[in-house]
């Protein structure tokens, strides 16, 4: 009775495993891979990506020379397979190649992966630990700290070098002259691409050019002054080039030129920034999506080269820098290791015919030689502003407030000013009214902006301050701006 017994047990587990072998060998082949296509970026990395199958899988590898899989085969289950890139991308063009996935069920599936090329050679050679000794202040305690700022404009951003455009080289007397006047922060326009370049081919800057303006930038911080030094509008390669077809090779020559920089200033302390453009020509949400791109690329490689780069204040620009533009389409910031330390930068010269010395009537609009409240002339009635007064300054600067500065994320105004007709070809009739009217506007302009929060940089190419004897040659714009400031 107890071989029957068992005997029957025997019958009936075989019958389970037949039926059960059975049932596998009618499932419905099954292979799944979680991704379709991979990007890798120019340097390289690890990334990954997952198989689930009921049979036996292998994976054919044609781009072994430059990706390394985990493993390359497996059995039934699901499994995460690590992919790494062996090298980084410096070829000009982007490298794919397309992994083959087959299991032993006659299933197949395909995973592309790529990796983005650098155009240029990475210039981030000796990057540092970071470093936060002297980089205490994040960016709205940096932004207390100034008070007013000077451009230094027409000189390192002028094409043939530093006097290309008639002005004499900074010095460091220069640089004590602002700061007599009141002013504790200098803004530096400087070209790197345009003339600069030792080698065009690998965006090389000129190092003697570096160590120039490296020099410059010490004579602002020895003498306690904040700096602020840009790429300009240097030929225009990145502010005119804001579309799909020039992104690559603007983040390319960006990244370049930013590791460059970087890194020859990256042992100053807080007081100097870095600002990623000029007046970037971005008119619409598509191309200030692109020019965000610029600026993640900029704080990406200022990052990357560590010591107190890591914690350096970084100035993005809005797109134009028109505050109106900056408050629709600037929805939000480029991503930052370092927390809190962003600034946005927008300029104001509005309206155009009265600030920034229109030669000639345009089609669009006359001359204005007379602005605000109290200094329109009746001599010359045709010559008063329509537009651009008092209540339009205070929408446009509220906005910035209203966006930026009460979130925490401080405002500059990196370029503001107003100009005399005096010495130009179109006189005003009522000069003493037109006189009053600049110094009318460059104090109401500097007052706002400090009762909104934003910093203001007066824009002088030269005519306020004389460079070479380091004199006072418009006394009525600087006592505008401190009145402003007051």
């Amino acid at each position: 009775m107890k071989n029957l017994f068992f005997f029957k047990i025997l019958i009936s587990i075989t019958i389970i495993s037949f039926f059960s072998c059975k049932k596998t060998s009618n499932a419905a082949p099954e292979l799944t891979v979680n991704q379709t296509a991979l990007t890798f970026a120019p340097e390289g990395g690890t990334q990954d990506f997952s198989i689930t199958c009921n049979a036996a899988w292998n994976i054919v590898n044609p781009g072994s020379s430059w990706l390394q899989l985990s493993t390359t085969s497996g059995n039934s289950g699901s499994i995460v397979i690590h992919i790494k890139t062996l090298s980084e991308n410096g070829t000009g063009s982007t490298r794919s190649s397309t992994l083959t996935i087959g299991s032993s069920n006659g299933q197949a599936r395909s995973l592309k992966v790529s990796q983005t090329s650098n155009i240029y050679p990475s210039y981030n050679t000796s990057p540092k630990a970071a470093d936060a000794s002297g980089m205490n202040s994040n960016a709205v305690q940096l932004a207390a700290k100034i008070k007013l700022g000077w451009n230094i404009g027409n000189t390192l951003e002028a094409p043939g070098g530093e006097t290309g455009w008639g002005n004499p080289a900074i010095t460091e007397d220069y640089i004590k002259a602002v700061k007599q006047q009141g002013f504790n922060a200098i803004r530096l326009p400087c070209a790197w691409n345009w003339g600069h370049l030792s080698n065009q081919a690998t965006a090389q800057i000129d190092a003697n050019w570096l160590n120039r303006v490296k020099e410059v930038v010490g004579y602002c911080v020895k003498n306690d002054m904040y700096v602020l030094l840009n790429i300009h509008w240097d030929g225009g390669w990145l502010e005119n080039n804001i579309t799909q077809a020039k992104q690559d090779s603007v983040n390319a020559k960006q990244k370049a030129l930013w590791e460059q920089i970087a890194t020859a200033m990256r042992d100053f302390d807080e007081h100097l920034m870095f600002a990623s453009a000029n007046e970037p020509a971005a008119d619409d949400a598509a191309a200030t999506a692109i020019l965000s791109t610029y600026h993640q690329t900029f704080i990406n490689a200022v990052r990357s080269t560590g010591g107190k780069n890591a914690y350096r204040v970084l100035v993005i620009q809005g797109p134009s820098t028109n505050m109106e533009k900056t408050s629709d389409f600037m929805t939000t910031l480029p991503q930052d290791q370092a927390a809190a330390k962003l600034m946005v930068e927008v300029h104001y010269y509005s309206p155009f015919q009265f600030c920034c010395l229109l030669d000639n009537d345009a089609s669009w609009g006359k001359m204005f030689y007379y602005w605000g409240t109290g200094h329109h002339s009746a001599i010359e009635p045709e010559r008063n502003a329509t537009w651009g007064e008092e209540s339009d300054v205070d929408a446009s600067f509220s906005l910035m407030k209203t966006k930026f500065v009460d979130k925490g994320i401080p405002v500059l105004l990196g370029e503001y000013g107003a100009y005399r007709r005096d010495n130009t070809a179109h006189v005003p009739l009522d000069l003493p009214t037109h006189e009053s009217s600049v110094d009318y506007w460059i104090t109401y302009v500097t007052k706002q902006a400090k009762t909104t929060g934003m910093l203001p940089f007066f824009w002088d190419t030269g005519g306020a301050l004389d460079r070479r004897n380091y004199t006072v040659k418009d006394q009525r714009t600087i006592t505008a701006i401190k009145q402003g400031a007051n």
